[in-house]
């Protein structure tokens, strides 16, 4: 009779492991829901849903995202700002240019001097004193997990050429 407490006791332990590495994997947020629970980008949460990006950045990925938190957001003048939230396209043509197409960690990204976005155009990558900058915009916060991807926070929107 021990023996077979034994070997329900196991698997009860193996299946109860087994469930907890699967719900910490399946419930792992997509790149807007973790944009969403950070708390620190309502403005790029708002630009994501005024350029019809969400369906985009919830998809299979893997997406890299250079996030601008709302202070990089409050550094555009309030003008500029507002005439790219009233312009789909030209919105949907600056966030494209915050996103990598693959997963790129923090590790992977010190090693470009640029890298091409979904916008089409490449952005610049430095390395300067330890710190990352993407076209001049320092990245704050790295390795942001989500589900589809991974999020770097930068300090200031950046802007495609021309």
């Amino acid at each position: 009779m021990k023996i077979f407490q034994s070997i329900i006791a196991v698997s009860v332990l193996s299946l109860t492991l087994a469930a907890a590495v699967f719900a910490g994997s399946y419930n792992k947020k997509d790149i807007v829901d973790t944009a969403v629970s950070a708390g620190n980008f309502n403005t790029l949460v708002t630009a994501v849903k005024a350029a019809d990006l969400v369906e985009t950045l919830k998809g299979d990925g893997p997406f890299t995202v250079f996030a601008p938190s709302d202070a990089a957001f409050e550094k555009v003048p309030g003008d500029t700002l507002n005439s790219l939230l009233a312009d789909k396209s030209a919105l949907a043509n600056v966030l494209t240019y915050h996103v990598v197409a693959g997963k790129v960690s923090a590790a992977d990204v010190v090693k470009l001097s640029e890298a091409k976005t979904v916008q089409g155009q490449n952005v610049q990558i430095e390395v300067k004193n330890g710190t990352v900058f993407i076209d001049g915009a320092q990245v704050v916060s790295a390795d942001i997990e989500a589900s589809n991807g991974i999020i770097h926070v930068i300090d200031t929107v950046i802007l495609p050429k021309g």
